[in-house]
């Protein structure tokens, strides 16, 4: 009786409701805009918070599913050593990882440095007037520092493809996700790189040791050196005895995991474009080089510091730009090509924004369109 009873008094309440509100009319707005809603904020009324939702929906998907800045975050694997069974064992690696390899590894590095400047410093020096034997040296014993660089790391590097030969008129582009990309390429071939200027120790080896490959460096905030490399960029490129130019179009370095939009300027010059394609197995650690939040020093401990780098690079077909392609067409038909070689995702972003605000005034007009809407349904 008394489940009975509390069924028809369920029944007669939700009548009740459904009466009030009269969910079966067939235009919504006309009850919306009715005198008899209740006001519990003064005049705000529930079509106010639906005027509003287009802007919360538009700010809720900015930061749910914001693919630009996915493109530069450090993707951290599960964890998988917190549990009885584990965890002994992740300790002993620790151990060993810190106490043991970590030592040889800074030994081998050492041994390494003192081998090449050994040799280094007599050839850049005392052969001047040799131009030709000079060069020659100075490229194998450039080859020889990444190659203790990479040992350091206990880097298993896979190289798939023929080896990138001396030709004029060719550039080799590649997608980035670290500055050890270019010394995993270096190892095989000494390349010209185009590259941001760096302070401290890296700054000091871009001014002495890479400069004599013919390396062009650049400030990203200073306007005048666009037009300062693409002037070197053809000039070299266009040189019989230079080094093979590399370039990361890219701009930036991106997380492994996707390609930003490449710059045009690799795809203008009238050369051959041989793509190269690399991509890094997270097994043992991450390669990706977040510089704004951690300096290089710190990017090579973490790496020296971990079992092994595992990495996959491919020298892919060349490519010229067909007659009626434009650069930034013949820049994407190469981006599509690398990523889909190394498994990665297209995504139509701009690296640079990564160095740049938005705009004040697209942020106040947003600010200025939102406020409007509320002020509207207050008054």
């Amino acid at each position: 009786m008394s489940e009975n009873k509390s069924k028809s008094e369920d029944g007669k309440l939700y009548s009740s409701v459904n009466s009030e509100l009269d969910l079966d009319r067939p235009n919504l707005e006309d009850y919306l805009s009715s005198e008899s809603l209740p006001e519990p904020h003064g005049k705000l009324r529930l079509r106010d918070l639906i005027d509003i939702s287009p802007a919360l929906t538009e700010a809720a998907g900015a930061i749910v599913d914001d693919s630009f800045t996915r493109c530069f975050k450090s993707n951290p694997p599960e964890p998988w050593n917190w549990n009885i069974y584990l965890l002994p064992l992740w300790c002993f690696g620790v151990v060993v990882r810190y106490l043991i390899i970590f030592p040889i590894r800074v030994l081998v590095l050492t041994i390494g440095w003192i081998i090449f400047l050994s040799l280094y410093m007599p050839v850049h020096f005392l052969l001047k007037g040799q131009d030709s034997l000079r060069k020659n040296l100075e490229r194998s014993l450039v080859e020889l520092i990444c190659s203790f660089f990479v040992a350091s790391w206990t880097g298993v590097i896979k190289y798939h493809g023929p080896r990138p030969s001396m030709r004029p008129k060719q550039v080799f582009v590649a997608n980035h996700t670290s500055m050890i990309d270019f010394i995993i390429l270096e190892q095989m071939t000494a390349f010209a790189v185009i590259m941001q200027k760096h302070p401290g120790w890296v700054g000091l080896l871009q001014s002495t040791i890479l400069e004599s490959l013919g390396c062009i460096w650049f400030n990203r905030t200073e306007a005048n050196d666009r037009v300062v490399v693409s002037r070197k960029l053809r000039e070299h490129a266009h040189g019989a005895d230079n080094n093979p130019l590399l370039i990361f179009p890219e701009g930036t370095c991106v997380n492994n995991e996707y390609t930003v939009m490449f710059k045009k300027g690799a795809f203008e010059l009238d050369v051959t474009v041989c793509p190269v394609a690399i991509k890094y197995n997270k097994i043992f650690v991450d390669a990706f080089w977040n510089s704004r939040k951690q300096s290089f020093t710190t990017h090579l401990l973490q790496l020296m510091t971990s079992w092994a780098v595992v990495c996959d690079v491919w020298y892919l077909e060349p490519q010229t730009k067909k007659p009626d392609e434009t650069p930034i067409e013949f820049a994407e038909r190469v981006r599509r090509m690398i990523s889909h070689r190394a498994g990665l995702k297209m995504v139509p972003w701009d690296g640079y924004l990564k160095y740049s605000r938005p705009s004040p005034r697209l942020t106040q007009s947003k600010q200025q369109s939102f406020a409007d809407s509320i002020l509207r349904r207050c008054q």
